[in-house]
């Protein structure tokens, strides 16, 4: 894929607007277009099935993968590829959790119990393939659920490989899967430049909207990669379309985003947790509830109830996380019902949080730390000045409108 030059967009005032809308900081007149029934969507994994792995013909692949690659039917992509006459599987590699997706720290490198193929681990010594790992390998594939938010580290494994299979030379192929907060909303604040890192690849809103193989075609062209990128689109999927709406089963692709509910709520709950909240880790529902021992839990919650947030609800609950902030210790904190998940913005939850345990609990919420992710110094500026969660998300309007215009050029799905 040509690597193409970025263009500087002045967003009309239509997009303005647009964008306006679908970040919360103005009133929505109706949700998105919700979506009818439907054929379950394939993933990319199961149309290259469907094709019998014909563009992988030949090659000797090198599959970058973990538990949720998965086809349709419930088989391990990487039982499927060893199979496979005239694709030759020499190697896989493993994101942070590991193949198995279960590890909460550094992972090591190891071998497949069913293949004996080498395990290399990209989550431990290494952040990117090495020279001696993708020797001898003419393609890599990437098959990995990911979260449609910029602070997880799966796209950013993917950007790392993508640039080495640049270097070297070697085809990138991407098994598109389901972004599970859908293709229709961006929010968040847009990344400053000076804070790439291995939770932010590159300059993008918190929830880009974008499928991991349209996200992919954007690194390489947007960032100059310039790799031979290949993706295999799914069939049936729509942007409106929630993980709810695919008809594929929900598996957690990572040890704490444990249900499909909470994978809405997550890229505005976890924003909260290095400021000294739990975010529900090791509990039944991570990322649907929140608290701290120093937190009233029917303070907070009558605190947001006040402030009428669309497709969202709150009470107060208590719970001990196993894991994060106060692992092993009782929460006093509150329990999120999403009523609409079409609705329900959660940046937009995520500042409204902020801003009300900032006020009341000022020596416990340190809110300078919440740019560790929100990776936004001028959004965080304003939490603590005390600026009204609507001005701060309108404050977002331009650069989201200039990123949706740019985003667009890389849709594979209507």
């Amino acid at each position: 894929m040509i690597a193409t030059k970025r263009a500087l967009v002045t967003p009309s005032s239509f997009t303005l607007v647009f964008l306006l809308l679908i970040s919360g900081a103005l009133p929505a007149r109706s949700s998105p277009k919700r979506p009818g029934h439907a054929a379950r969507v394939q993933t990319g994994l199961d149309v290259l099935e469907a094709e019998k792995f014909a563009p992988l013909r030949g090659k000797r692949i090198g599959l970058i993968t973990n538990h949720t690659g998965v086809d349709g039917q419930g088989r391990k992509n990487i039982d499927v590829l060893a199979k496979t006459p005239g694709v030759t599987l020499v190697a896989l590699f493993s994101p942070e959790h590991g193949l198995a997706g279960r590890a909460d720290e550094k992972v090591t490198s190891t071998k497949d119990p069913t293949t004996s193929l080498p395990v290399y681990s990209l989550y431990g010594d290494t952040r990117r393939p090495t020279d001696e790992m993708l020797q001898g390998i003419d393609a890599l594939v990437f098959d990995i659920q990911d979260a449609g938010v910029r602070f997880y580290t799966y796209t950013v494994t993917m950007a790392y490989c993508l640039e080495e299979a640049a270097k070297h030379k070697i085809s990138f192929f991407v098994l598109d899967r389901p972004n599970p907060m859908g293709g229709e909303i961006v929010e968040g604040p847009m990344l400053d430049p000076d804070k790439t890192s291995f939770v932010a690849y590159f300059p993008l809103p918190v929830r880009y909207g974008l499928t991991i193989g349209e996200l992919a075609q954007f690194f390489n062209a947007e960032n100059h990669i310039g790799a031979d990128l290949h993706v295999i689109t799914m069939r049936n999927w729509h942007r409106n379309y929630f993980f709810e709406s695919t008809g594929i089963k929900w598996i957690p692709p990572s040890p704490a985003l444990r249900t499909a509910k909470g994978s809405i709520l997550y890229p505005g709950i976890e924003i909260l947790q290095a400021s000294g909240v739990s975010v529900g880790r090791g509990t039944q529902i991570p990322f649907e509830q929140f608290g701290a021992p120093w937190m009233n839990g029917e303070d907070v919650a009558l605190a947001l109830n006040a402030r009428n947030l669309p497709g969202l609800r709150f009470v107060s609950q208590s719970f001990i996380p196993v894991g994060g902030p106060y692992s092993g210790q009782r929460c006093n904190g509150v329990s999120i019902r999403v009523a609409d998940r079409f609705a329900a913005r959660s940046l937009r939850l995520g500042l409204e949080i902020a801003e009300i345990l900032q006020k009341l609990y000022p020596k416990d919420f340190d809110t300078a730390k919440l740019v560790g992710l929100v990776g936004n110094a001028d959004t965080v500026q304003q939490v603590q000045n005390g600026v009204p969660p609507e001005k701060i998300i309108a404050s977002w309007s331009e650069s989201l409108a200039a990123f949706d215009q740019v985003r667009r050029k890389y849709f594979l799905y209507k």
